[in-house]
Order: C-alpha cells, then sequence, then structure tokens
C-alpha cells in the first residue's frame, strides 16, 4: 500500500495508489535498466509509450520503480564489497596469529638464553673474585663456552660436493635441505627479523615487511595477501625478469622432476650493478618447487656452483642463501604469499665507500621483495578491473614500457662488452667515461629519418653513452629526484654549456638520446601527460615540449618532441629505497616496436639507519639524552637516521647519437655536456641540502620558541575565524603541532602586516611552492610572487582580512622566487593575532598548487 494525503490534510493509506509488477513488467523494467539505469521523466513517458505492458502504471511510479532499484544494486554491491573485506580480514588473522605465535615462542626462546647468559656471568663474576691467580683462564673458558652455545644456535650449513659427484639423488637431497632452511626464515624462526617501519598489515596495505638482524649477508621477509590463486602466484615470481628490472638475464641450465612431482632446476643468472662504480653480480643456483603435505605451494633457490658457468668477466660471483616463496591457498580471495630473499652479495668487492649498498637489508628489501609484491598487487588490480590509466594504452603495455625503460638505462650504465659495447679512452679527466656501441644504427633499430625530428641522419653510426657517479652528501635520494623531476631548467640549460658552435650542431642533429638537450631547444613550453601513477609513487608520463626551431633559411618553424619519462621511489618516507628519474625519446604513438634509448638519474642511499644496524648507536645517544645530555643530534630522522651522515652515491647517464665520421666530435661534446650536468647537480644539492624534507627533523626550526609559539597562533586563529580545525587530529604537544603544520599538503605562508608585507613563516609545501629555502625565504620579496593580475588584488585581500579577520580567494597563479607560475586551485587568508589580540600579521593557504 501507498501513503497519500486526504484532502483534510492528514495520511493515511490509499489502496489505490500500490502497483503488484507482474513478472512481464519487471522483466520489461530490468532490460531498460541494463540499459539506462537512472532514465529522465522523458525517457520514463518513452518507456510506458513504447512498452504496452506498462501502460497501466502511472511515470511517478515508474520513477520510484527506478529509484529502488538502484538502492538494492547499491545495496548488493556494498554487501558483496564487505564480504570480500571480512574473507581477506579473516585471512589476514590467520596470519597474524600465527606470526604472533612464533613471535611469543621466539621471545620464550631469548627470554631463557638471557637468564642462562646471566647464569654464566654471574658464575663467572663470583669465579674471578675467590680465584684472581686463575682469572684469565675462567674468561676465556666461559667466553669459549658462551660462544660455543650461540653457535649451537645457528643452522649448520650443508658443505658443496666436488663438481664430479653430481647425482640427482644429491641434487635432490641438497634441495631438501634447502627447504628446510627457507621454510624456518619464512615462518620467521631462522632469523631475527626486524618489521619495517609503516608496513603495517591490512587487507589493502602492500604487506608486512621486515628486514634481517645480525644475520650473514642481506635478508629480507615478507607476507601478503594478494587475490590469485597459488600456481598463478608461483609462475608469476618464477618468472624474475619479467618484473625485476635489475635481472639481465636469466637461464636454465638442466631440470629434472622428482617421483612426487616436484622439479629440481639449475640456474644461472645475471644482475646488473646499479652504478658505474662496481661490478655486476651472477648467481649459479638451484631451484626447486614442491608442493607440500598441507597443499602450500614452495619454491626454493640457493646457490650451488658445481662449476656449470664458470665466472664471467665484467661479474662477481655472489651467493644466494636459502631463499624463495611460500604459497599458501587461502579461500575464495587468494593465496597469502611469504617471500624471503638472502643474499651475499660480495660486499667486500666494492669499494669500502659503496659496501653498505650490498650490505643493506633495508635495500634489498625496496628493490626486489618489495618489487615482487607490488608486481603481484599490481596485476591483482588488473585482473579485478582496479586499475585506471591516463591515455589508450593498458596497464600491461605501460607495465612492459616501464620494464623496458629501467632495463635499457642499466644496460647504459653497465655497457656489458657482449652487447657491443667498448670503452673510449679517457681524455685525462676520471670524472667521465664514454662508451661506444656501433651495433645501436639506423639500420638495426629500423628508425627512418624525417626532417621533423632530426632524430638520426642517413649514414652509419652508433649510440655513445657518457656516464658518471658521485658521492652527495645531507640529500634525501627522494628529494633530489623530485626536484630533477620540476625543475629541468635546472640541468638541461644549454645556455650554460660552453661548447663551440661545431659541437652544438654535432649533438643537436646527431642525439637520440635528445632528452638532454629538449629543456633548452624545445622548452618554451612543457606539457606532461601522466600515463600510470601507482600507489607507490611511481610515476609514468609523456612529455611534451613545444618550441621552435632554426629552419634552413633562418625562420622559426614550430616542433614538437615527446619523452617516455619514468620517475620513482619519491616517497620520503621509504627506507632504503633508490630514486631514479628516466627518460627516453619517442614519437607520440608509443607503439610496442619502438627503440628505447634512455638518459638519466639514479640517486642510492647508503645509509638506511637502525634497520641494517649502522645506526645503533643512536641507542647510546637517546640514552645520553634521558641522562640529561645535550650532544645528541637535532638532525635525526624517524628512522634513527642523523641528516649529517646521509650518504648517497648519483649515478647519471646521457646517450647520444653519432655518425662514423663526427664520432671524436661528438665525444667531446658529450663530456662537456656531461660535465655541465654533474655540476648542475652538484649545485642543486647544495641548495636543497639545508632544508631537508619531512624525514630530517626540521633542524633549523623545530625547537625555537618563537616559532612554535607563531605555529600555535596560526592553528589557533584558524579555528576562531573559520569555525574548524586547520588539522585532523590533535597533537600531544608543541613540537607534534609543529611537525604536522610543517608537513601539511597545502602551503601555509605567514606574512607581517607592515607598509610592504613580509614573509616570516612557510612549511615545506609553501617553500616546494615559492623555490626556495627557509633561509631563503625572508630575502624573498611579497612583490616577487605576484604577477600582474595580484598585484591588483594583493592589498585588498589584506585590507578585507583585516577588516572581517579572513577572506576566501578564487583560484590563481603565483610566482616562484625563479619566476615560474604556480597555479592553485583556492586560497584561504586569515589574521593571526597574538597575546594582546591586535592583528600583526596575515596567514594565507593555497589550496592544491601546482606549477
Amino acid at each position: 500500500m501507498a501513503v497519500a494525503r486526504g484532502k483534510d490534510g492528514k495520511y493515511g493509506f490509499d489502496s489505490g495508489k500500490y502497483v503488484r509488477y507482474t513478472e512481464e513488467q519487471v522483466q520489461a523494467l530490468e532490460k531498460f535498466y541494463s540499459e539506462c539505469p537512472k532514465p529522465n521523466a522523458f525517457r520514463r513517458q518513452q518507456l510506458i509509450r513504447e512498452c504496452p505492458l506498462l501502460s497501466n502504471i502511472e511515470p511517478k511510479q515508474i520513477k520510484v520503480w527506478f529509484q529502488n532499484r538502484r538502492c538494492r544494486e547499491k545495496q548488493r554491491k556494498e554487501a558483496t564489497r564487505l564480504l570480500a573485506l571480512n574473507e581477506k580480514l579473516k585471512a589476514m588473522n590467520k596470519v597474524l596469529v600465527k606470526q604472533n605465535d612464533n613471535l611469543s615462542k621466539q621471545a620464550f626462546q631469548f627470554v631463557s638464553q638471557n637468564n642462562f647468559l646471566r647464569r654464566q656471568l654471574r658464575l663467572l663474576k663470583e669465579q674471578s673474585t675467590n680465584l684472581d691467580g686463575s682469572k684469565d683462564a675462567l674468561v676465556t673458558s666461559e667466553t669459549n663456552s658462551i660462544s660455543r652455545l650461540v653457535s649451537g644456535l645457528r643452522k649448520h650449513r650443508v658443505p658443496q660436493p666436488p663438481p664430479w659427484d653430481v647425482n640427482p639423488a644429491w641434487l635432490l637431497a641438497f634441495a631438501e635441505e634447502a627447504l628446510s632452511e627457507f621454510l624456518a626464515k619464512a615462518t620467521g624462526t631462522g632469523i631475527d627479523w626486524i618489521q619495517i617501519p609503516g608496513m603495517k598489515p591490512g587487507p589493502d596495505s602492500i604487506g608486512i615487511v621486515a628486514v634481517g638482524h645480525g644475520c650473514d649477508g642481506a635478508a629480507a621477509r615478507a607476507c601478503s595477501l594478494v587475490g590469485m590463486e597459488s600456481s598463478r602466484v608461483a609462475d608469476v615470481l618464477k618468472d624474475r625478469p619479467g618484473w625485476f628490472c635489475d635481472t639481465r638475464r636469466m637461464e636454465i641450465l638442466g631440470a629434472f622432476t622428482t617421483s612426487s612431482g616436484a622439479t629440481v632446476e639449475l640456474l644461472y643468472s645475471q644482475m646488473y650493478s646499479p652504478t658505474t662504480l662496481t661490478q655486476a653480480r651472477d648467481f649459479c643456483t638451484l631451484r626447486y618447487t614442491s608442493v607440500l603435505e598441507d597443499r602450500n605451494l614452495v619454491v626454493c633457490e640457493r646457490s650451488l656452483n658445481l662449476g656449470m658457468v664458470p665466472p664471467n668477466e665484467g661479474f662477481v660471483r655472489a651467493e644466494m642463501l636459502s631463499s624463495g616463496y611460500l604459497i599458501r591457498p587461502c579461500g575464495g580471495v587468494g593465496s597469502i604469499v611469504y617471500i624471503v630473499d638472502h643474499m651475499d652479495l660480495e660486499a667486500g668487492r666494492a669499494p669500502e665507500v659503496l659496501r653498505p649498498m650490498y650490505e643493506s637489508s633495508a635495500i634489498l628489501a625496496q628493490k626486489m621483495t618489495i618489487a615482487a609484491l607490488r608486481h603481484l598487487r599490481s596485476l591483482a588490480q588488473e585482473a579485478a578491473g582496479e586499475v585506471v590509466t591516463g591515455g589508450t594504452l593498458q596497464p600491461a603495455a605501460l607495465r612492459a614500457l616501464s620494464l623496458r625503460i629501467a632495463r635499457s638505462f642499466n644496460d647504459a650504465i653497465n655497457s656489458f662488452p657482449e652487447d657491443g659495447w667498448f670503452s673510449v679512452a679517457s681524455d685525462g679527466m676520471d670524472d667521465i667515461s664514454i662508451s661506444l656501441n656501433s651495433s645501436w644504427s639506423p639500420r638495426t633499430v629500423g628508425l627512418k629519418c624525417s626532417s621533423s625530428n632530426n632524430l638520426w641522419s642517413d649514414g652509419d653510426g652508433g649510440v655513445l653513452c657518457a656516464k658518471a657517479s658521485m658521492l652527495l652528501q645531507n640529500v634525501p635520494p627522494a628529494v633530489l629526484i623530485r626536484f630533477l623531476r620540476e625543475h629541468r631548467s635546472e640541468w638541461a640549460d644549454w645556455a650554460d654549456c660552453e661548447l663551440d658552435m661545431s659541437s652544438s650542431a654535432t649533438l643537436r642533429t646527431g642525439v637520440y638520446g635528445a632528452a638532454a638537450l629538449a629543456g633548452a631547444e624545445l622548452g618554451r613550453r612543457e606539457v606532461p601527460m601522466p600515463l600510470a601513477h601507482s600507489e607507490h609513487q611511481e610515476i609514468m608520463e609523456l612529455v611534451k615540449f613545444e618550441g621552435y626551431d632554426s629552419a634552413r633559411d633562418g625562420a622559426l618553424v614550430s616542433k614538437e618532441m615527446y619523452l617516455l619519462q619514468l620517475c620513482n621511489g619519491i616517497d620520503e618516507t621509504a627506507i632504503g629505497d633508490c630514486a631514479q628519474l628516466v627518460f627516453a625519446p619517442v614519437d607520440g604513438a608509443l607503439s610496442d616496436d619502438i627503440p628505447l634509448l634512455p638518459s638519466g638519474f639514479r640517486v642510492i642511499p647508503l645509509d638506511t639507519g637502525f634497520m641494517d644496524g649502522y645506526g645503533l648507536s643512536c641507542t647510546l645517544d637517546l640514552a645520553s639524552m634521558l641522562e640529561g645530555g645535550s650532544d645528541m643530534d637535532a638532525a635525526k630522522t624517524e628512522t634513527g637516521i642523523s641528516s649529517k651522515n646521509l650518504r648517497s652515491i648519483v649515478t647519471i647517464a646521457f646517450q647520444f647519437g653519432y655518425e662514423t665520421h663526427n664520432c671524436d666530435s661528438v665525444s667531446v661534446a658529450a663530456r662537456k655536456y656531461m660535465r655541465t650536468v654533474v655540476a648542475s647537480v652538484q649545485r642543486v644539492a647544495m641548495a636543497i641540502a639545508p632544508r631537508v624534507g619531512s624525514t630530517l627533523g626540521l633542524r633549523n626550526l623545530s625547537g625555537t620558541t618563537e616559532v612554535l609559539a607563531l605555529v600555535q597562533r596560526i592553528v589557533g586563529s584558524y579555528r576562531i575565524n573559520f569555525g574548524m580545525d586547520l588539522l585532523r587530529k590533535q597533537p600531544s604537544n608543541d613540537e607534534e603541532l609543529f611537525k604536522m603544520v610543517w608537513h601539511h599538503s597545502d602551503a601555509l605562508i605567514c606574512c607581517t602586516c607592515k607598509s610592504l608585507p613580509e614573509f616570516i613563516f612557510a612549511n615545506e609545501a609553501a617553500l616546494d611552492m615559492l623555490e626556495t629555502t627557509s633561509g631563503g625565504l625572508h630575502d624573498l620579496r611579497w612583490d616577487q610572487t605576484l604577477d600582474e593580475t595580484e598585484k591588483k588584488n594583493a592589498y585588498s585581500d589584506f585590507t578585507k582580512v583585516m577588516q572581517q579577520g579572513f577572506a576566501y580567494l578564487p583560484a590563481g597563479i603565483r610566482l616562484s622566487s625563479m619566476g615560474r607560475p604556480v597555479a592553485y586551485e583556492r586560497a584561504m587568508a586569515w589574521s593571526v593575532a597574538n597575546d594582546n589580540e591586535r592583528m600583526p600579521c596575515v596567514a594565507f593557504m593555497f589550496v592544491n598548487w601546482s606549477f
């Protein structure tokens, strides 16, 4: 029955308004709903006219039916989502309960061992006081007993057999031993694991990630719920070149199947060197794939050097300790995957300054373990239709492009002789190395010459790669790469290169990797077109440069150029994550067979804090601070890294095309250009070093009484004027309040209300917006940040704020300290009063700003 309103204005039941739909009418409405779930009044009238079955139903009732149908559809989808979420939570709960049990057992063992060692130490002291003459002997005896006790807790390794004693039975025994070691690590008992901060469990998280502590080599462990079946997960992870861009090659030298259906494979694999200062690594391993009694699928791998592949020139033979994947089917929601990566990368074969890069478990976790989880997660999201990309390319094509450009950049950095590369003699200065590859030519890559792009001429030639590496101090990799991406003119300014005209013309016409000159020749306008932006801050975009080029008759002609650009590792909170900016010139079509010769930058951290044991001294610093000491470094990061000891290695590689007759001139010009780029990067690093980002403790501002008081007034005045809180949660103390304001996503600026406004405070986003530092903010004039339109309204905004206490400002444009226009979606201004209720300054908040 329908509720109707009577003549007397009261409500009652009207039996004439209730309609029971027949089965035929429901089918007709369902068919129309599938075509148009939200029809307007005209479509509803048209439906009644075209369908005789609905002639006895009023349009208003049709409208109500569609409303109810949409509501049921929404409820059904929400119920399905909640059921799936519930299944994921149940699966994660099982994982966490199991992990908690393992940790409890491990904690009990540690307590028992600790008590035993304490008793031994107490006995040692008692004996040493009673027997002074035999004190040294007792200490030696007790130390040896403790050493035997600790060594007994470690797993004994199976010795490698001689090459002539290889048989399937021994290989199977070796595989079973590797399997037992791997399972102990995967379940959390084989190694002491320390969970990486920020890697919290949950159905929508990347997973639980931990690094090894006190173990040989570098070790990382991860656990995650993946929406894929176990066999599919195993196939994806076993194809390491398909997702790990640092894998150069992987070959199966031999394989056999056991009677139980397990597979034993002998592998040879090679990994790129991440920088020009060290050699690449290779492995000879045994991989064992089996299904356990509990129907869990396991893939384990361990080094087995039987002389099958002799040491390769240019490679260092590394060791893979028991590693692999444990995959547990989890009902209808997918599989729970445990990943263990444990390697000894022979850090002693690298220069001393670079050894932390090969010893760091955090770097291994970011490069390999987390990369595997992200790949599985992206595949699952693509299968579920949850990935939205910009442009017409499918997610699989974008993923293939990302892998190709990253691997091609690795090829350029390593320049292996077997790929056709050979080195050119130095010009007396060892800062820049040059390699040539004549196998890359217009004929081999299928390029066609055209007057519009001048990528290559008709003659024979090849590719020249100019490379350099350098050490930087106090510069976070994420901050540097983000700056290089957003400020291309800072390092790609051709005007800064003091080259002669012949060299300039040689590079201009011979550069296939013309990305080096794009910002100078065509950089009148840079138009980024996003292709993909993943949740872990990997950005792939097509950058279009619009400008003018000189024609043969001297006239200016319009010219366009495209760069395929990949930027990743710009998350400042990721411990041990390297950052890189790689770009390659392409045509606008982005065809599958397009050759990629990328250039770019890679920044690798060398200090990853307490996660690898290098920052254990911070515990002593903390203890001294609690005892009243004042020598503790104020620039500690949230991970225990000191900003005074933040080191990173920067590798730069640019590729240029050359012709046979001008190879020498291109080599000279490339060296000069590379030295200019290196100097630019050093200048940028020095500029941003004093103002480190959110992970460096804000050493120049935090703890200043005047600044803390100003921040309190800014937040309190915002609440008074707008009736809402500026921050999402209430801070517990003044320092936390300052950090929350400093890390606020919108640009916050505070100015004094003098005859000419002066900047007195800006948070991190505002400093990035103004392209300045905390020290340079006070030297920046107010009128420098205003364009012609803003200059007319700026002072009226101040007057409005002074009169009513606040003002809402429309979208507009500001200028940075470098003169670049910065657009913002909207802005708010409010008065900031002091304790005497005067109005000495005004605060501005610019929302959704961009260059």
